[in-house]
Formats: structure tokens, C-alpha cells, sequence
């Protein structure tokens, strides 16, 4: 076994002791996203846990994860991995197992990149928070190649087969995996041949406020990558002419730029305060994507706005058609100009006490009860029978 190494504390990870020791696995830690805002909430619940990841930027974490030991796999002393972690995607099994976690009797592997994939001891529990599966080996694969050239075509081609033997092999390791959604639960019954029990995600629902100056312009935000299809919200309002403010950045943005007529504007930074007035001031919230959950709709649903939302994935589980928010039949510039004219006869109907509600189902604290409950039904298990679980499988 080769321990990891230690970049927050230069300590070895301790020896087991009263109460049990935790370990939380995070797929990499370099940026603030909605994967890391759930890893904040996990370590709420677990303060003294330590954590280990492939790769680390100590500038880009929070004050509550920096407060955490933090260890890195042997993926961190290879070159560029910082930056270029994604290029060493194939080496993350073998970082993975290398790792000595027989000090812990709690193991939590946050799952979206390879984490869950860690050799525990069998009187250990290991509970997998799962984003999702890898889209990029997975469901997604192809657009992933496309998207990213004839050099991304070769790699991931050269690497997707041994990896997707690896993923499903080892899904079998945690003895029980939670889903953020029941999208996501379905895949991982489709990928991994295990069941999962859901637990949303948290969303900090009650930072949002409703407005009394609502505009006459739409929104969009999230990064601007192919898989979220801004391109077709940017086409659908410059051939409309309604009005549309994109919020974010991304790979695509210069192109949206150059396609993009004068009735849609971008913003690629915001401070929260001004994102937070974007949400309460819109006519309403465009999400194109396909998520595994979504938690941009949940976050203008919570201030008091409707959400025209793709009617496949995450999204459908947060918005509720016809009642807080309308679904786009199809990822296309056409399906989404037909949504916004039913739109338009549809909104005086809109009740925003009702998109406030629905954000209620979301909360922190539902998530940090859900997940307890069950890493609880895990544990009961392992000391009772030492038997896997498969999670229960929610209506």
C-alpha cells in the first residue's frame, strides 16, 4: 500500500479510535461547484473527517473544506496535474487503490469522477454519494469525443473500454450508494447493476428573495459547455427577438458572441448578491440542459420565478410542468421558440408562492437528514450481517 500524501497537514492519517474515524473521497478538488457545495454539507455533518482527492487546489477551496486535512493520491506528483489532471483519467483506479484507508471505520466516496473505487477493510462501511456515473465513459461518451476533437476521440477512445470494466467492477465495493436523482439512480442500475436510494442534493433555498421589478428579459446561467446546449436558448431568442441575458463562461462563449443578436447580452462573472437579483428580476429561468439534478432551477424557483426547463433528466424532478415552469420538448432552437410562446399565454396564470414551495423540497436540512438516515441504514447492516446494501428504491 503507498499512503497519500498529506498537502493540508504533513501528519499521517491517525489510528483508529472513539468515535470512528472518517474518510471522505472527493474525485478532485479544484474549483467551488455544486459537487464541492454538497462535499461542504457532508463535512457538516462529519467535521473531524479527513479528506482525499486526486488533485488539489488549496486557493480554489472554502473556508469550511480547508479546515479539513486534506491528502492527495499519486496523481498529485505527476506532471501538470494540477491543470491536466483529466489526461491522467486512466491512472485514477490504480491512485485509487492505492490508498491505505484501513485507519477509518467510515469511508465516503463522492462520486462523479473515480472515488468510489477505494479498498476499505471489511469491517469498514463505505457509502457512495453519487453525481452521477462518468458521462464521459458512459451515456455521453460520443458527444464528449466530438466535442473535443480528433485528440479526444484517440484518448478517450484508447481509454473508455478498460475504465468501463473498472467502473462496474468496482461498484460493487460500497455497501450502499445513494443518488442525487432518480436520473441518476436509473443510470447507475443501467451502468453499474446496483440499486440506489435518492437523496437530493442540497440548495441554500432560503438565501433567495422574490422581487417586486420584474423584467421583461429571460436568463440563462451555468458554463457555457456544449452538454448544456446554451447555443440553442442563444438561437431560439436572437431569431424571437426576446430579450436574454446569458450568465457564465466557458469554452463556447466567443462563438455564442458571434452568433448572438443585440437583444442578447453576457455576463461571464457575477457576485452573489447580483446573481441572486438576476433569479428575482427575470421573466423567467432557461435551462437547456440535460442534468443529473439541476440546481440553478431550484434556486429561481426559490425566488419566486418559473423555469422553462428540458423535459429529460434532473430537471424534471425540481420543476413541476405547468405548475412552476413549463418543459422543452427537445434540444432544439425551434422547441424552445414553441415553449416560449406557450409561455407567454401560460404566465399570468404563475403563481410564485407555488415555485417557492416546491424550492422547500431541496433544503439543506432535508439533505443532511437524508444522507444520515442513510449512512445509519449501512452501518446497521455491515454490523449486523457484514452484507452489502443496495438502497431502497424510492416511489
Amino acid at each position: 500500500m503507498v499512503r497519500a500524501n498529506p498537502i493540508m497537514d504533513n501528519a499521517a492519517p491517525p489510528l483508529p479510535s472513539t468515535p470512528p474515524r472518517v474518510a471522505i473521497i472527493h474525485y478532485w478538488l479544484v474549483t467551488m461547484r455544486g459537487g464541492e457545495r454538497v462535499l461542504e454539507r457532508i463535512c457538516e455533518l462529519y467535521p473531524q473527517a479527513d479528506i482525499y482527492t486526486h488533485v488539489v487546489d488549496p486557493d480554489a477551496l472554502s473556508s469550511v473544506l480547508k479546515r479539513h486535512r486534506i491528502f492527495t493520491t499519486s496523481i498529485a506528483k505527476l506532471p501538470g496535474a494540477r491543470k491536466h489532471y483529466q489526461k491522467y483519467l486512466s491512472l485514477m483506479p490504480r491512485a485509487l487503490e492505492e490508498l491505505d484507508l484501513s485507519a477509518y471505520d467510515l469511508v465516503i466516496s463522492s462520486e462523479a469522477g473515480p472515488a468510489k473505487g477505494v479498498i476499505t477493510r471489511p469491517d469498514a462501511v463505505h457509502v457512495t454519494y453519487c453525481h452521477s456515473p462518468m458521462r464521459y465513459i458512459w451515456d455521453q461518451y460520443h458527444a464528449y469525443a466530438g466535442a473535443g476533437g480528433r485528440g479526444a476521440r484517440l484518448f478517450l477512445s484508447m481509454v473508455a473500454p478498460r475504465l468501463r470494466i473498472w467502473d462496474r467492477a468496482s461498484a460493487s465495493r460500497p455497501d450502499l450508494i445513494m443518488a442525487n436523482s432518480h436520473y441518476v439512480r436509473r443510470r447507475i442500475r443501467k451502468f453499474w447493476g446496483r440499486e440506489a436510494t435518492v437523496v437530493h442534493p442540497p440548495v441554500d433555498v432560503d438565501q433567495f428573495r422574490q422581487s417586486d421589478a420584474v423584467t421583461d428579459e429571460f436568463i440563462w446561467v451555468g458554463q457555457l459547455v456544449p452538454y448544456k446546449r446554451p447555443d440553442i436558448a442563444v438561437d431560439a431568442f436572437t431569431r424571437s427577438r426576446r430579450k436574454l441575458h446569458v450568465i457564465g463562461d466557458g469554452a463556447m462563449l466567443a462563438d455564442l458572441k458571434k452568433r448572438a443578436g443585440s437583444n442578447v447580452r453576457f455576463t461571464t462573472r457575477m457576485k452573489f448578491d447580483q446573481l441572486r437579483e438576476a433569479y428575482a428580476t427575470a421573466r423567467a429561468l432557461v435551462f437547456t440542459a440535460e442534468e443529473d439534478f439541476g440546481i440553478i432551477p431550484v434556486e429561481s424557483q426559490a425566488a419566486g420565478r418559473p423555469v422553462l426547463v428540458y423535459g429529460r433528466g434532473g430537471g424534471t424532478e425540481t420543476v413541476v410542468d405547468g405548475i412552476t415552469g413549463l418543459y422543452i420538448a427537445e434540444q432544439t432552437a425551434e422547441s424552445v421558440m414553441e415553449t416560449l410562446d406557450r409561455f407567454d399565454a401560460w404566465l399570468p396564470g404563475f403563481d410564485p408562492d407555488a415555485a417557492i414551495a416546491q424550492a422547500q423540497n431541496f433544503t439543506r436540512q432535508r439533505f443532511l437528514d437524508g444522507f444520515a438516515a442513510a449512512v445509519r441504514i449501512a452501518t446497521d447492516r455491515v454490523s449486523s450481517d457484514g452484507m452489502a446494501y443496495d438502497g431502497g428504491i424510492e416511489p
